[in-house]
């Protein structure tokens, strides 16, 4: 069964565009927040980010990930796939 994974971005942010790409690259859905302008969806995100305001923000199974960095270093270490409920050939 597939977590729950969810991503807080800037539509425009480049690193949240390549986030979103490894997320789809491997085949898993997830939730997107849009926090363009919104302070209050922002506040929230930084709340849940343990006062991190940077975007991306992302969220699997509700245990914080951190942002695009640490994302590609999760996968790098080959620890994203068990993360995300993928089975490594």
């Amino acid at each position: 069964m597939q977590p729950n994974i969810e991503i807080y971005t800037w539509r425009s942010c480049p690193y949240c565009i390549d986030a979103k790409a490894l997320l789809k690259s491997k085949g898993v859905e997830f939730t997107e927040y849009a926090v363009d302008g919104d302070e209050q969806a922002r506040s929230e995100m930084s709340k849940r980010a343990n006062g991190r305001r940077s975007v991306p923000q992302i969220f699997i199974d509700d245990a914080h990930i951190g942002g695009c960095d640490d994302l590609h270093d999760l996968d790098d270490s080959g620890k994203l796939d068990s993360l995300l409920g993928i089975a490594r050939s």
